[in-house]
């Protein structure tokens, strides 16, 4: 079953007099439960296609489906409820808030929507997501006091906290050296396999695209191919060496 699809989506940026082809009639489908890397070079349009997908921006034309929902359709407001709702965020930069502990930092998207979640509650989700992360014995810890693979492990448990159905993971690994890139690869393909999430990792990383089941790739706002490839079920357990 499709968790998103888009049909014939185009997007135009204004920069003055200037009109700026990005997306150049982008169609596709994503199942409910893949993995899937969204690959591209700087300038390919995989990040205007992400910032679609994940409801931050909308198409200048074209339909976009997320779960059934016809986004492109919708409202400013709207598109941030169905976000608030369906979509996780990992960034490569981690975006955690100073001088505010890790769960404190998983805990915020719960007090940013119209659900109504008691201190209790959040505190006992972030907690066990935390600790899911292996990062019990962190959660009073700000980001200043934690490495760079303990930041993306607070993002990402901040990325779940809402329970999403979609995961959208821009350049996760690309502030970290390679055996730290690794271990967070190897979470991203856990949840995907244990939880079921449908994860897009949008990179330029043939290594990163490597733990992916299917590949996308874009060159100059266009589709150019999509590849399934075998499931890395070597890399199911997230603590392993």
């Amino acid at each position: 079953m499709e968790l998103i699809r888009t049909e014939n989506i185009y997007k135009d940026y204004h920069l003055g007099e200037v009109d700026v082809r990005v997306l150049r009639g982008v169609s596709l489908a994503v199942e409910r439960g893949d993995l899937v890397a969204l690959m591209g070079s700087s300038g390919s349009g995989k990040t205007t296609l992400m910032n679609i997908l994940g409801c931050l921006d909308h198409p200048t034309s074209g339909r976009y489906w997320l779960d059934g929902d016809e986004v492109s359709c919708l409202s400013m407001d709207g598109r941030a409820a169905l976000r608030h709702k369906k979509i996780g965020f990992v960034f490569q930069s981690f975006n955690l808030l100073p001088r505010t502990s890790a769960i404190e930092n998983v805990m915020m998207p719960l007090f940013c929507g119209p659900g109504e979640v008691t201190e209790r509650e959040a505190r006992e989700r972030a907690t066990g997501l935390l600790n899911r992360m292996y990062l019990g014995d962190r959660l009073e810890h700000e980001p200043t006091q934690l490495s760079g693979g303990e930041q993306q492990r607070v993002a990402i448990a901040r990325s779940l906290i809402n329970r999403p159905s979609l995961l959208l993971a821009d350049e996760p690994t690309g502030n970290l050296d390679s055996h730290t890139s690794e271990e967070i690869l190897k979470m991203f393909v856990q949840l995907n396999v244990e939880e079921h999430i449908t994860i897009v990792l949008v990179t330029h990383d043939p290594s990163v695209a490597a733990h992916a089941r299917s590949i996308i790739r874009l060159r100059d706002g266009q589709i150019v191919d999509g590849d399934s490839i075998s499931a890395p079920h070597h890399l199911v357990s997230a603590d392993q060496s």
